[in-house]
């Protein structure tokens, strides 16, 4: 290769590494991963586990007490998981009820043993020690 096609070379591959340095940082890979991670607890049936592994934000909201008995009440009778897809993810910086941060509202397709379709929200929030944790979920 001649010097000159070196350096375009060179010019090229500068130019396109903010590019890809943007892409590797976008939050939603991560958000879904911790996501998908918290929600095996869940479908695992240790709510309390659930509860401790979830944002310090969602644990000032609610006791683990109260949150082992929402699920008992709300998702047992779903039955167990058949599937679940990420049917769309957006990030946020500002939720309603939430201070400003980072967060990422994930909503799954999700069919259960005794529900064939339902739609899980899940919210995992980037916490101040870099890591992503769920800091809300509905099923509807």
């Amino acid at each position: 290769m001649k010097p000159r096609n070196q350096v375009l070379l060179c010019c090229l591959v500068t130019a396109f590494m903010p590019l890809a340095t943007l892409q590797a940082e976008a939050p939603e890979p991560a958000a879904v991963k911790a996501a998908e991670s918290w929600l095996a607890v869940v479908d695992a049936g240790d709510y309390g586990r659930s509860w401790a592994d979830s944002a310090a934000l969602f644990r000032a909201a609610v006791t683990k007490e109260q949150w082992q008995q929402a699920l008992a009440g709300s998702r047992k009778p779903l039955g167990s998981l058949v599937s679940r897809k990420v049917k769309s993810t957006q990030f946020a910086t500002s939720l309603p009820g939430a201070p400003d941060g980072e967060y990422v509202v994930i909503q799954f397709t999700t069919s259960f043993a005794n529900k064939k379709t339902a739609v899980e929200t899940v919210t995992p929030m980037k916490e101040s020690d870099g890591v992503w944790r769920v800091s809300g979920y509905y099923i509807k």
